[in-house]
């Protein structure tokens, strides 16, 4: 999910688009004037901006020409806008023009096509920065991970395998996906990402595929068509529905296939990773998941070991790594780890791991501003408690690892009000993987 910065002045119409975006997992953050936007959109750094051209002490013109140089992600809207306005927002560099009022389904694919657009010109940025080194970002010193090392490097070499990523939500797995497509010969091509849980049948149907819309002459690629030549990141696989299996099947086999609503056959050279947190061996023997899709796509199986499973030495190093890439985008937070602090951090469970690390480390920096060190006092409750004391192998001991994740969720639950969206987010975990555990665990069903 992204960070949106909404800068309109019109309450009720801010109020309507956040609304909009928070039900579909976004974190949204509001702006009514070009200063209060300029302060946010600073601190933040938000994926995609949507931006009033008329604003009570600037107008969104001047706003844009003050971050330009950042190369900001900006999609202008107004309600006094003429053909002159979208060309020079255009020209000037701004993604999309949008005249009021704005149908929010539409606003909502223009916003997820900035979305990929922005993935797709960051990823490149990224790979170009780190490509020499790319392969030990997430990966550690000790021997267990300088075995993962090893295994990434075969994968990256072996180009045109399909690849399967096992392991638990938030291990890494999309991280392992970047470094195995950075160190191949696919890098200089696109990496796109598409997550099965956070569709329905019908729109994965065409993000993966593509449709055709004949009687509007419109063609709109799927991601496979996308990242031909390089790599489609496909997570959460045991979530694709099981009209859908036979399709990616014939993909895989590398035969064509046709886009929704369309005649035409499509064939692409897109090499296939994918991911799961579920068991697919018994998703096959339930009948839930095709047999022939499970062993096309287990050619080179990886299993990422959760976080509680990591030596001291290796998150020791993550959470360095960590705390670099946090640091320049948080201003004055500590660039240390009190010995406390440290210590804490080393013995919890981590039921949302990296993803979860990472949350609370964010978050511990922003309350540690000021301060030299990122203190216990920093860090959340759960994790300052003596309770969770006793580090990864004995930790919780006589409980299951089920019983501490259930607590864990329900407690953060409580700490958002029962918001999903936030609970997740803070979790480390996407929406749809909650409201699975909520389901699983039985627990209240929160607001969305």
């Amino acid at each position: 999910m992204a960070d949106l910065l909404i800068v309109d002045d019109e309450s009720p119409l801010a109020m309507n688009f956040t609304r909009f975006f928070e039900r579909k997992g976004h974190t949204v953050r509001r702006a009514a004037s070009g200063e209060a936007a300029l302060a946010l959109w600073h601190e933040r750094r938000p994926d995609v901006t949507l931006l009033d051209l008329r604003l009570p002490d600037m107008s969104g013109f001047d706003v844009f020409a003050r971050i330009r140089h950042e190369d900001p992600m900006v999609i202008m809207v107004s309600g006094y806008a003429d053909i002159s306005m979208a060309v020079r927002a255009v020209q000037d560099g701004v993604e999309n023009f949008l005249t009021k009022p704005v149908e929010l389904s539409h606003l909502g694919v223009v916003v997820d096509r900035a979305l990929e657009k922005l993935r797709v010109r960051q990823l490149s940025r990224y790979l170009t920065a780190r490509r020499a080194s790319s392969r030990h970002i997430a990966i550690g010193s000790s021997p267990r991970m300088q075995e993962l090392a090893r295994q990434v490097d075969l994968l990256a070499a072996s180009d045109r395998t399909t690849v399967l990523l096992l392991g638990e939500s938030g291990t890494g797995k999309g991280r392992i996906a970047e470094i195995i497509h950075a160190n191949s010969s696919r890098a200089p091509a696109p990496l796109l990402e598409v997550n099965c849980a956070a569709h329905a049948i019908e729109s994965l149907d065409a993000e993966l595929f593509g449709a055709d819309e004949p009687s509007r002459g419109a063609v709109r690629p799927g991601v496979l068509e996308m990242a031909t030549g390089g790599t489609l990141f496909i997570d959460e696989i045991g979530a694709l529905p099981q009209p859908l299996q036979p399709k990616l099947l014939r993909v895989l086999e590398g035969k064509p296939f046709r886009r929704v609503g369309g005649t035409h056959e499509v064939t692409v050279d897109v090499r296939v990773i994918a991911a799961t947190n579920v068991d697919l061996v018994s998703e096959v023997n339930a009948g839930r998941f095709r047999e022939d899709l499970y062993y096309r796509l287990s050619v080179m199986p990886l299993t990422l070991p959760p976080l509680r499973a990591w030596a001291r030495e290796d998150l020791v190093e993550l959470l360095a790594r960590l705390m670099e890439e946090l640091a320049p985008h948080l201003p004055g937070a500590p660039r240390e780890i009190a010995e406390e602090a440290l210590d804490a951090l080393l013995r919890y469970a981590w039921p949302g791991n990296i993803r979860e690390l990472r949350n609370v480390l964010e978050r511990g920096m922003i309350v540690g501003r000021g301060e030299p060190q990122l203190a216990l006092h920093s860090l959340p409750p759960e994790l300052r408690a003596p309770s969770h004391a006793g580090a990864n192998s004995e930790r919780h001991e006589g409980r299951s690892l089920a019983e501490v994740e259930r607590e864990h969720i329900e407690r953060t639950l409580r700490r958002h009000d029962g918001n999903r969206t936030h609970a997740a987010r803070e979790l480390g975990i996407s929406r749809a993987t909650l409201i699975k555990k909520i389901k699983e665990y039985r627990l209240p069903n929160g607001v969305s």
